[in-house]
C-alpha cells in the first residue's frame, strides 16, 4: 500500500503532471479573447452611434429642404395644454363606425378623460361619477376617427319627430376648416344606431338654420354606463382647431341642458384647442428615404409624433447585404458545434431576441431625453433597454429647422442585435480556435513533458548505475549530444563522474606515493640500526648513526610538507588583508629569483594598468614561488622562464611560462590537487616531492577570489601557468 502511495505521489509530482497543470494557463486565452471581443463590441457600438447620428442628420437635412411639410407646425403654440390641444395617433388598422368599441382596444393607452377641470357650464354641483367622458382620436390620413365614451347616469335621447336637437343629450363638434372657417356640428340620436349630424349655422336652438350634414359619419350606441359615440371626420374638413363638447340633459320633462363638458370652450376660434394629426406626406418622405434598416420618427416641437416608418425588428444596425457570416459546419463537426459547443457557449453568451417588445412602438408622444435635447437645437444620442430587457435600443435625434426655427426633430432608432449577433459569431469562432489550440497545446505539452521526463529518468538511471554503493565508479557516463539544458546536465554529470573517478584513482594511488616516499628513509633507518648491531668501531657507528639521522630528517621533511597545506589553510582564517600593488610584489619576487637561481634566466613583462588589489602580499609571493620552482624544475636547460602581468578589465592575469616537456593528456586540472606529481624516476632526487606545490598555489589563488590553471603552451613546447586575481578600481 505504501509503495502504491509513493508511486501515485511520484506521478502527481512528476514533470508530466506539472506540465499539464501549467498548460492550464492556456485557459487565460479564452478570458483574454472574451474581454477583447467585448471591447470590440463597445467600439462597434460607438461606431453605430456615430453612424446613426449621421443618418439622423441626413434625414433632418432632407426634411429641412421641404418646409411645406411643416406648415401646421409653424403655427403651433409654444405651449400645449393637455386635454385641450388634441392629437390623433396614426391608425394601424381599419376602424368601422358600427357602435362596437373592439376596434378601439389597441388605442386605450391614448384616451384622455374629461371631468371636473373640463366643465364649461353646470346648473347643479358637478359630480364626476354622474358625468365624464373619455376621448380617443386616430387618423389614417384621410379621416379622423373619434371615440367619445360617455359616462352618463341619466341618459336622455332625442324624441322621435322632434326638430329640436338641443333638448336632449347631444355632442357638438366645433372646428376650423383648412381655410380657417369656424364650423359646428351637432350629433344626436333617438336610439342606438347611426346618429343624426346637423350643421349649426347660427345657434343650436335656431331650427331654421340647422341643416342635416353628411360630412361627418357618426354612430350613437347606448351602453350600461351611458353612450359610446363613434365619429369619422374627413381630413379635408378639419383645419388647425377642434373641440368636442358634450351637452347633458338630466330631466326628461323640461329637457334643459344642465352640464356642458368639453375638451375646450367651443365659443370662438380663440378658445378652441389645436389639433395635430400625423402627416401622410411626411411619412411618405421618410419611407422613401429610409432603407428599412432603421425606425425613423418625426415629432413636432412638443414631442408629438408626426410620422413614423420602419420597425425595430429589422432595425438591427447591420447592413445585411455586406455581412457574410461563415457557413455553419456540416457533418460531424456541425453536430459537435450545434449539440455540444453552442449550448456550452451560450451559458455565458446572450442570444438576440427573436421578437422585440418595445412600449414605444405605438407611442403618440416621444418624451426621451434625446428629443428634449434635439428640440433645443442640440443633436443627441441615447441608449435605452426594452421593457423585457432583452435588447438595447440606440436613438439619435436631430433638430428639424424651417427658416432657422426649430419645428420638430427626427429620431432614428436601431437595436444592437446585429452587433450582438456579430459578437456571438466572433466569440464562437474564437472559442472554437482557442479550444483547438488548448487541446493541441495540452497534448503537445503532455508529449513534450513525457519526452523530457523520459530523458531525465534515463539520465537518473545512468547516474545511479555509474556508482556502486561503496562510491566506486563502475563506468563512465556517455554525455548527450543535445544542446538543451538536459544535454548540459548530462555533460556536467559525465564530467563530474570523470572527476570522481580521477579522485578515486588519486586516493588509491596516494598510498603508493606515500609508501614510495616513506620506504627509502625507513629503509635507511632500518639498515643503519641493523648495521649498528654488528659494528664495533666508533667510526662505523658514527657513519650509521648519521645515515639514520638523515633518514629521520627526510621523514620529518615529508611530514612537514604534508602539513604545510593544512597550516596554510588554517592561517587564512586569521590573515589580515591589506591593499598592495601587485606589480611591485611580482617585480620584487622576480628580483629575488634571479639571486636564488643564478644559472636561470628570467624575463618579466608588465603591461600598463592598475594593479592595486586587496589581500596578503606574502601569500601572493608564496604562490609565485611555487610556480617558479615548478617551472625551474621542468624547464629545458639554457631557456628562460617568462613572467607576464596584464590587466583585463577588473582582473589581473599572471602567466609563468617555461620551455620543456609537455603535460600528460588531461593532467592539467589533476596537478592542482594534493599529492599529485608527474615526475618520473629519473627526476627523483634526495629531496622528497609530494606534489603539494601547485596545490598550495591553487589555495592561495582561491583565497584571493581568483583561480589558477595550468596547461601546455600553444606551441606545445612547454607549460604555462595562468593566475587570475581581482584588482580594485583605480
Amino acid at each position: 500500500m505504501r509503495s502504491l502511495i509513493e508511486q501515485v505521489w511520484r506521478w502527481v509530482s512528476g514533470i508530466r503532471t506539472k506540465v499539464v497543470l501549467l498548460s492550464g494557463l492556456l485557459l487565460l486565452l479564452p478570458f483574454i479573447g472574451y474581454n477583447y471581443v467585448w471591447e470590440l463590441e463597445n467600439v462597434l457600438r460607438q461606431g453605430q452611434e456615430q453612424t446613426l447620428m449621421g443618418s439622423a442628420r441626413a434625414f433632418s437635412m432632407s426634411l429641412n429642404q421641404q418646409p411645406e411639410l411643416f406648415e401646421r407646425q409653424l403655427a403651433t403654440k409654444p405651449r400645449i395644454e393637455k386635454g385641450k390641444d388634441l392629437y390623433a395617433v396614426a391608425l394601424e388598422s381599419h376602424i368601422d363606425i358600427d357602435g362596437s368599441t373592439l376596434d378601439w382596444d389597441r388605442y386605450q393607452a391614448y384616451k384622455h378623460n374629461y371631468g371636473q377641470d373640463n366643465v364649461i357650464f353646470s346648473r347643479v354641483p358637478y359630480r364626476f361619477s354622474d358625468l365624464n367622458f373619455d376621448l380617443t382620436l386616430t387618423s389614417d390620413g384621410d379621416e379622423i376617427f373619434a371615440l367619445v365614451d360617455v359616462v352618463d347616469r341619466s341618459p336622455v335621447l332625442k324624441r322621435n319627430g322632434s326638430l329640436r336637437i338641443d333638448r336632449n343629450d347631444h355632442l357638438v363638434v366645433t372646428l376650423t376648416t383648412l381655410e380657417g372657417e369656424f364650423k359646428r356640428y351637432a350629433i344626436s340620436a333617438t336610439r342606438s344606431g347611426p346618429a343624426n349630424v346637423s350643421l349649426i349655422e347660427t345657434t343650436i336652438s335656431d331650427i331654421e338654420h340647422n341643416f342635416p350634414s353628411e360630412a361627418i359619419r357618426a354612430w350613437w350606441q347606448e351602453t350600461a354606463n351611458g353612450y359610446a359615440i363613434e365619429l369619422a371626420i374627413p381630413d379635408w374638413l378639419v383645419g388647425e382647431k377642434l373641440s368636442f363638447a358634450y351637452y347633458n340633459v338630466v330631466d326628461p320633462f323640461n329637457r334643459d341642458v344642465e352640464t356642458i363638458l368639453a375638451t375646450s370652450n367651443p365659443r370662438s376660434v380663440e378658445t378652441l384647442g389645436t389639433l395635430l394629426v400625423p402627416s401622410p406626406d411626411l411619412e411618405q418622405v421618410l419611407t422613401n428615404i429610409n432603407d428599412g434598416n432603421s425606425r425613423v420618427w418625426a415629432v413636432d416641437k412638443h414631442g408629438r409624433v408626426l410620422a413614423k416608418t420602419g420597425d425595430l425588428q429589422s432595425a438591427n444596425g447591420v447592413w445585411e447585404t455586406t455581412i457574410k457570416y461563415q457557413d455553419p459546419p456540416s457533418g460531424v463537426m456541425g453536430w459537435i458545434q450545434t449539440e455540444i459547443l453552442n449550448p456550452l457557449y451560450y451559458q455565458i453568451l446572450k442570444r438576440p431576441p427573436e421578437h422585440i417588445v418595445d412600449a414605444m412602438q405605438h407611442a403618440a408622444v416621444f418624451r426621451g431625453v434625446e428629443v428634449q435635447q434635439a428640440l433645443i437645437g442640440r443633436p443627441y444620442a441615447n441608449w435605452r433597454v426594452t421593457d423585457d430587457e432583452s435588447a438595447m435600443i440606440l436613438s439619435a435625434a436631430y433638430p428639424i429647422k424651417v427658416n432657422n426655427d426649430i419645428v420638430g426633430a427626427v429620431v432614428v432608432e436601431e437595436t444592437t442585435n446585429g452587433i450582438t449577433t456579430l459578437r456571438n459569431k466572433a466569440l464562437e469562432q474564437l472559442f472554437n480556435v482557442l479550444l483547438a489550440v488548448i487541446c493541441t497545446g495540452v497534448v503537445v505539452l503532455l508529449l513534450f513533458g513525457s519526452h523530457i521526463s523520459k530523458r531525465v529518468r534515463k539520465l537518473r538511471d545512468d547516474a545511479e548505475s555509474a556508482i556502486d554503493p561503496q562510491g566506486r565508479v563502475r563506468h563512465q557516463l556517455d554525455p548527450i549530444e543535445s544542446k538543451d539544458e538536459i544535454g548540459d546536465l548530462s555533460r556536467t554529470l559525465s564530467t563530474m563522474v570523470t572527476r570522481l573517478s580521477d579522485y578515486n584513482s588519486y586516493l588509491e594511488k596516494m598510498s603508493s606515493s606515500l609508501s614510495h616516499e616513506l620506504r627509502t628513509p625507513v629503509a635507511v633507518v632500518r639498515s643503519s640500526l641493523e648495521n649498528l648491531a654488528f659494528v664495533n668501531t666508533d667510526d662505523d657507528q658514527r657513519r650509521y648513526i648519521d645515515r639514520a639521522q638523515e633518514g629521520v630528517a627526510r621523514l620529518a621533511t615529508i611530514l612537514t610538507s604534508m602539513t604545510e597545506a593544512t597550516r596554510l589553510e588554517q592561517s587564512f582564517e586569521h590573515a589580515e588583508q591589506t591593499s598592495f600593488p601587485l606589480d611591485k610584489v611580482i617585480t620584487g619576487c622576480v628580483q629575488g629569483y634571479e639571486y636564488a637561481y643564478p644559472q636561470q634566466a628570467f624575463t618579466l613583462q608588465i603591461k600598463e594598468g592598475h594593479y592595486g588589489m586587496q589581500g596578503v602580499p606574502e601569500y601572493v609571493a608564496q604562490l609565485l614561488d611555487k610556480l617558479i620552482a615548478n617551472a625551474v624544475e621542468f624547464r629545458t636547460p639554457n631557456t628562460s622562464i617568462d613572467i607576464q602581468l596584464v590587466q583585463h578589465e577588473h582582473r589581473a592575469c599572471i602567466t609563468v611560462s617555461n620551455f620543456g616537456p609537455n603535460l600528460p593528456e588531461n593532467m592539467g586540472n589533476q596537478l592542482l590537487a594534493s599529492m599529485v606529481s608527474v615526475r618520473d624516476e629519473n627526476q627523483k632526487s634526495d629531496k622528497p616531492h609530494l606534489g603539494l606545490g601547485l596545490y598550495i598555489a591553487r589555495l592561495v589563488a582561491e583565497f584571493h577570489h581568483g583561480d589558477l590553471t595550468i596547461a601546455n603552451r600553444v606551441t606545445c613546447d612547454g607549460v604555462i601557468a595562468t593566475v587570475w586575481l581581482p584588482v580594485t578600481s583605480p
